[in-house]
């Protein structure tokens, strides 16, 4: 490796400027030039913005070249070799930094206004040797915002230790936090060299094996961009290949190992329950859109792993990742994928069939009475209690199965909805009414909400209703693009008669899953596309006008 500009002298260190930005690159000529002016607009607080270039064959090392012609504080260094992965080129920009304090910054992300700021004031106010705050994952083109572990950053906080907080292993991420660069070389703490995935994971495991002073802000430090169309998908996203679900489960291996090895059990037991909550979950909810060969695969190095946990780190998971991980562990082959999917997903829905074991406990299926679903009758029924509506009761988020069937027509239709009770435990509430609600995934606006009565079938197993649509009013609402498919997420809300509150996902399901041109007095046309999410949830494309249906056969001659 060489560095470019060698010859120029190092940064000059201030009382202000204290902090070194690690940029790395590998062939993203198009975006690390927005990475790397996101870190010098930092201000006076940046000593000097380090751009690892990682062997890239696309001109990357040459933009960066011509831009630190032109920008005295940045330095870039040049592998040789390309080393694989994200750590090499970190610890390369590591042991260059000169700065009394080092970020870490990919060259696909930016940081935001003031970023630097905040967080360096965190950690020389609270004289913490890591100080962290929230990073939002920006889907693009839409530029939605969806937060990043919220929870551990709602408000300022100063932990002396991890152990006080055994949740921050919920955050696996190196680059929304920033680090005294003497702490880090006083405990050997650096990322897993040559071609390793998922090495936030072992860095952020040897930070919190140290047992630093943790200072948490809740200003936004990190803007994480999230590409799904793009012709190389990141690490994160491209999941299709077995081999990143194999190449996780190492990384989480190595976690528990550095936190056990450090005598932080109660870190290694927050770490598994992460495991269960958040990774089995995520990959479950793709299982059944894999081939036989990857679930097959899939389901031999999930069992393997999950032999390894103790029975008290799978009873401290939410309700539905324990199920998931138990019935896993109950059958040796795949079974059950549709079923699993929709318990995988957020919020989770149990199919029936409901069987009940020799004590009449609920159970999984007949022929798995050792997988008890417990967690039906306390507040751990599901992911969390809803608490931010005014005047609604705190409940448990049952995995309750609430069918929708979207019956297109004038105007936007109708859905059919029908509600399965629960080993009982939802007619013991009462369920009485439903509001539906819409969201749009582009920007978080939330569209009316549809409210409707439910009543009870006649074998009592089942609740129905059936909501009128307003789809065309969706396209004029403020920010709307009426000849653009925009899609819209829906999520439902059960009212009981015992002030219970239980939000549940709508199952998409029917004949009506498909694109309907219909005649709309407003616009002519509206266009209209219910369908399902790979997790199994009904959500639906719209638009209005004639434009819309002329841009959607435009696409369709051009492929």
């Amino acid at each position: 490796m060489n560095e470019a500009l060698g010859s120029q002298p190092g940064p000059i260190l201030t009382p202000t400027a204290q902090v070194s930005i690690v940029v790395i690159a590998f062939n993203d000529a198009g975006h690390v030039a927005d990475a790397v002016r996101s870190a010098l607009a930092q201000g006076e607080a940046v000593a000097e913005v380090i751009a690892v270039d990682d062997a890239s064959t696309d001109g990357t090392g040459a933009a960066l070249d011509a831009l630190a012609r032109t920008e005295p504080r940045l330095r870039v260094l040049h592998r040789g070799e390309n080393s694989g992965g994200c750590g090499s080129p970190r610890n390369d920009g590591l042991r260059a930094a000169t700065g009394e304090f080092v970020m870490f910054l990919d060259s696909d992300d930016v940081l935001p206004p003031g970023a630097v700021p905040a967080l360096l004031s965190a950690a020389r106010e609270h004289r913490a040797p890591v100080a962290a705050g929230a990073c939002v994952r920006r889907e693009l083109p839409a530029r939605r915002d969806v937060p990043w572990q919220p929870g551990l950053y709602r408000e300022p906080a100063v932990y002396g230790s991890p152990e006080a907080a055994p949740q921050l292993v919920r955050d696996t991420l190196c680059v929304n936090k920033l680090y005294a660069r003497e702490f880090l070389t006083e405990h050997g703490i650096a990322f897993p060299e040559g071609r390793y995935h998922y090495e936030d994971f072992v860095f952020t495991a040897r930070v919190l094996a140290a047992a630093p002073k943790i200072a948490t802000v809740p200003d936004t430090v990190y803007v994480w961009h999230v590409r799904r169309t793009a012709a190389k998908q990141s690490i994160s996203l491209d999941r299709k290949d077995v081999a990143n679900w194999r190449q996780r489960i190492e990384a989480h291996r190595t976690v528990l190992r550095i936190l056990k090895d450090a005598g932080r059990s109660g870190l290694a037991r927050a770490a598994a329950t992460k495991f269960l909550d958040h990774d089995l979950r995520m990959y479950v909810r793709e299982l059944h859109t894999r081939g036989a060969d990857y679930q097959g695969e899939w389901w031999r190095l999930t069992r393997d792993h999950l032999a390894s946990f103790e029975e008290a780190e799978l009873r401290a998971a939410h309700a539905p990742a324990r199920w998931l991980a138990r019935v896993v562990l109950a059958a040796p082959a795949p079974r059950d994928l549709d079923r699993l999917t929709q318990l995988g997903a957020r919020p989770g829905r149990l199919l029936p069939p409901y069987a009940t074991g020799p004590d009449g406990a609920p159970v999984w299926s007949a022929d798995l009475p050792e997988v008890r679903l417990d967690g039906l009758d306390s507040e751990d029924g599901g992911d969390a209690a809803d608490e931010d509506a005014p005047g609604v009761k705190a409940s448990p988020l049952l995995p309750v199965v609430l069918d929708a069937e979207p019956v297109p027509g004038t105007g936007g239709g109708l859905l059919r909805l029908r509600v399965h009770d629960l080993y009982g435990r939802l007619a013991a509430a009462g369920p009485v009414s439903v509001d539906v609600t819409m969201q749009r995934r582009r920007d978080g606006r939330r569209g009316p909400v549809y409210s409707a009565a439910l009543t009870p079938t006649a074998d009592g197993t089942a609740w129905t209703a059936s909501v009128a649509l307003d789809l065309a009013g969706l396209t004029e609402l403020s920010g709307a693009r009426p000849a653009d498919p925009e899609p819209w997420d829906l999520a439902a809300r059960l009212t009981c008669a015992d002030g219970t509150v239980i939000g549940a996902g709508l199952r998409a399901v029917g004949a009506g899953l498909r694109r309907r041109v219909l005649p709309n007095r407003r616009h002519l046309v509206l266009l209209a596309q219910p369908y399902a999410t790979t997790g199994g949830a009904l959500a639906l494309r719209v638009a209005s006008g004639p434009r819309s249906v002329w841009r959607i056969a435009a696409r369709r001659l051009r492929r």
